[in-house]
């Protein structure tokens, strides 16, 4: 049986829909307004309040205009004989030159931003990170990973190679080292020159040595061992001027005074000083 159509033209559409659809588009548009509302431009909120300030006749703060350093030199786009005094123009969008920022446009940050009076260097975490990963590379020297000791102090990034029981890094009584600590002074020697810092070598024995000579003990042997470190070090790429001294302790100060006898007193210590360089050392004579 056929439909009977619409008498004047009618639409299927419910009356309904119709009135739920007219709803839909008043919230679009109220939500609309709400977002507009709530993002403002501080720097066109500061127009309309200058517009104002004229208005009511408030008289602006003038003050003479000065040259800008920008970047070393001095710079200044438009010359005039006077200059508003600066107002407050945080806005995270902003066209205005900033003598503190050379970004500039709607990706600069225009707002004053608090800065910290120390900033702490991370370049020792970066080496210490970048040495024991170089080192665990190394298949050759991993038996005597636990002789590589690195820690960070109050006098900078110390590096220790330490003798261990039945593990030593150099021969008895002799001031040339195994392989292997050969081995961990060739990965240490170009990441230490990629710091700045001066770099102390000191060389330490254990007590009850026995030596072969009476005129040959243990300060010259930590003297020795630490001039050998300092030789291969600088064979391996460290420049000789980042030395600033290699010193022999004998067994004056062990690493565990409770037992100076103990094999990991036999040390070599290579401290990365915490004290900047006289010179910056990018700068060629």
């Amino acid at each position: 049986m056929a439909r009977k159509k619409k008498q004047g033209g009618g639409s299927d559409i419910p009356e309904w829909l119709v009135t739920f659809s007219d709803l839909m588009s008043i919230l679009v548009a109220f939500f609309v307004l709400i977002v507009s509302f709530s993002i403002q431009d501080d720097e066109k909120l500061q127009v309309v309040a200058g517009s104002l300030k004229d208005a009511f006749g408030v008289i602006q703060i003038e003050a003479r205009a000065g040259i800008i350093e920008r970047d070393g030199n001095p710079q200044r786009e438009y010359v005039k004989a006077i200059a508003v005094e600066e107002q407050n123009t945080q806005t995270e969008y902003s066209d205005i030159k900033h003598d503190q920022r050379s970004k500039q446009g709607p990706e600069a940050n225009t707002h004053d931003i608090e800065k910290s009076e120390v900033e702490t260097p991370r370049e020792f975490a970066l080496a210490t990170t970048t040495l024991r990963q170089a080192w665990q590379e190394l298949p050759e020297i991993t038996f005597v990973a636990d002789n590589l000791l690195i820690e960070e102090t109050e006098e900078g990034l110390h590096i220790q190679i330490v003798d261990q029981e039945g593990r030593s890094m150099f021969p008895e009584g002799s001031k040339y080292p195994y392989e292997a600590t050969r081995q961990a002074l060739s990965v240490m020697a170009p990441i230490l020159k990629t710091l700045p810092n001066q770099i102390r070598i000191t060389g330490h024995t254990a007590a009850g040595a026995t030596y072969q000579t009476a005129s040959y003990g243990p300060w010259e042997l930590s003297s020795d061992r630490a001039n050998v470190v300092r030789r291969l070090m600088e064979e391996y790429g460290l420049p000789s001027e980042r030395v600033f001294s290699v010193v022999g302790k004998g067994d004056a100060k062990p690493l565990f005074p409770n037992d100076p006898y103990l094999s990991a007193n036999r040390r070599i210590s290579i401290l990365v000083m915490q004290e900047s360089p006289p010179v910056p050392i990018e700068l060629e004579p």
